[in-house]
């Protein structure tokens, strides 16, 4: 291993705009739960489930439905 390495012909990763970036946010525990049976029947973690819908919607720029009470 070297002692030094030379960066100064490095260019940027042009996937570093892509990387997952972590949050917090809150969710009912109904739709956590929906999504966790969902992401083992389909055999994967649900919180990359969640990601996938919610890029899908974006990529569709869908909308929320709101429905007023009653």
């Amino acid at each position: 291993m070297r002692t030094e390495y030379d960066f100064s012909a490095a260019k940027k990763n042009p996937y570093a705009s892509k990387v997952r970036k972590p949050i917090s946010i809150r969710l009912d525990t109904q739709a956590i739960d929906y999504f966790k049976t969902l992401g083992e029947e389909m055999g994967m973690p649900y919180q990359s489930l969640i990601n996938m819908f919610l890029m899908e919607c974006a990529a569709d720029r869908k909308r929320p439905s709101f429905r007023k009470a009653s």
